[in-house]
């Protein structure tokens, strides 16, 4: 409120006491009142709220003096911001009025204004107030007195803190939409290397349940050859506290084992304690056969060492990549927002594509222009409006160099997912990997195993 800071406080005249007169000197009430340390105004009980006096604390807080203040209607000395700040403060007045008891207001957000000496203008400021009735002998309402609390510190801090705990929320689902969207399969465990979550992907893949896998009963979908290896590294990294990286076959949902990449790390509090470990891990199967495919047919014709290397580099650098769960995931990994596609997160790998180009901030036409008339756009859109998550396999893209040489063609496989906040659409999920050594090591090994070309 603002005068809480204007509460005006009336020029309160008490008779003095015959024994009093007698026995003591006589006290000035009006002295003693104003120079009580607490913000009270006096108030006429007319409909105009005339202010008849105030404490010195509430002329110091309202920063306006008494002269200003007193023989004013209330809101002609401390002039409300809005019709609703106004009505607040009357209500309370013409409550004491007709009921003579006191009335405690609301919360009420009640600017001051500053003199031009401190610069003008509005101070924003909160207060608490609460106006009693002062009765004459007979029961006769004489005085209005307001008692108000400049809390405008404490509110500001609240508000402080319901903001820090709605960001906090929000970033906590976007944390939960992130482990669950990236299409890696992502583990948590306790510092003792306990399992305790396994996002969506862990699940869909192996066919189990988070409960069927936690502490190391995930271990027994290992197969049974790199079991004894994979427990042995992992204890080794828990008790080290050393990053672990392994390749091993992982039973699929199917019976079938296949080949996965998985890195874990040690997450560190200030003291540099590990307070859990964050782990992912991918399908490489058929990166792994293709490197195997294009050894084997090395060892028959020489000719195609370059691309059985090149394969190997490709599985290598993989594995390299997948340095960390986010911004150094095994995959080009951006964030889309809004029906404009606006670039709101890229990854290192995804913004390698792009070299030279600011993404963050921009819409995929402002940052791209390229990519429209390959279709991307409009299958962004399609996504965006329909709900449906599209999935490219080695999907060729002319990307254009930032020397002004000629755009270069890519291969990649990406996944377009919409996702949601607070129910709503917020914008579309992109996670790609770069496909474009294993399309040409599988074009040159079609050529070796066909070289009719029939």
């Amino acid at each position: 409120m603002r005068p809480t800071a204007a509460l005006p406080l009336v020029i309160l005249r008490f008779p003095r006491c015959p024994l009093m007169a007698d026995q003591a000197p006589s006290i000035d009430y009006q002295h003693l009142f104003r120079s009580l340390a607490d913000n009270f105004l006096v108030i006429a009980p007319d409909a105009d709220a005339t202010i008849l006096d105030d404490t010195d604390r509430h002329a110091a807080v309202a920063m306006k003096s008494r002269a200003e203040v007193v023989g004013k209607p209330f809101f002609e000395a401390y002039p409300a911001a809005s019709q609703n700040e106004a009505d607040i403060i009357r209500e309370s007045h013409e409550h004491v009025r007709r009921h003579k008891e006191p009335h405690a207001m609301p919360l009420i957000r009640y600017d001051l204004e500053r003199p031009a000496e401190q610069g003008g203008g509005l101070e924003e400021r909160y207060w608490q107030a609460t106006h009693y009735p002062v009765l004459d002998a007979a029961g006769n309402l004489q005085y209005i007195v307001q008692r108000t609390q400049d809390v405008t510190e404490q509110h500001l801090a609240e508000q402080h803190a319901q903001r820090m705990q709605q960001e906090l929320a929000e970033s906590q689902e976007r944390a939960r939409f992130t482990l669950e969207a990236l299409p890696v399969m992502v583990w948590t465990t306790n510092p003792a290397g306990e399992v305790d979550y396994f996002n969506q992907r862990w699940q869909q893949y192996t066919g189990k349940s988070t409960e069927q896998l936690l502490g190391h009963a995930w271990t027994e979908d290992v197969h049974p050859d790199d079991r004894p290896r994979v427990i042995e590294n992992w204890r080794q990294s828990v008790q080290s506290g050393e990053e672990s990286q392994q390749e091993y076959r992982l039973r699929r949902h199917d019976g079938t084992y296949r080949w996965v990449l998985a890195r874990s790390q040690p997450r560190r509090n200030a003291d540099g304690r590990i307070t859990m470990w964050v782990g992912g891990a991918i399908d490489i199967h058929n990166q792994k056969q293709m490197v195997q495919e294009l050894l084997d047919a090395n060892e028959q014709q020489a000719s195609l060492s370059d691309q059985a290397y090149q394969a190997y580099q490709l599985a290598e650098s993989q594995r390299e990549t997948f340095h960390n769960l986010f911004m150094q995931a095994p995959a080009l990994i951006c964030i889309l927002r809004g029906a404009e596609h606006r670039f709101d997160f890229v990854n290192p790998p995804y913004q390698q594509l792009f070299a030279g180009r600011q993404l963050v901030g921009k819409t995929v036409v402002e940052a791209l222009p390229e990519v429209i008339e390959q279709g991307f756009v409009d299958l962004l859109d399609r996504v965006y409006d329909t709900g449906e998550t599209f999935y490219g396999n080695e999907i060729m893209i002319m990307v254009e160099q930032p020397d002004g040489q000629e755009a270069r063609p890519m291969y990649i496989n990406f996944t377009y997912q919409l996702f949601f906040e607070g129910g709503q659409k917020a914008g579309i999920a992109v996670f790609a990997y770069d496909v474009t050594s294993l399309v040409q090591a599988r074009k040159a090994l079609e050529r070796l195993n066909n070289p009719s070309g029939n």
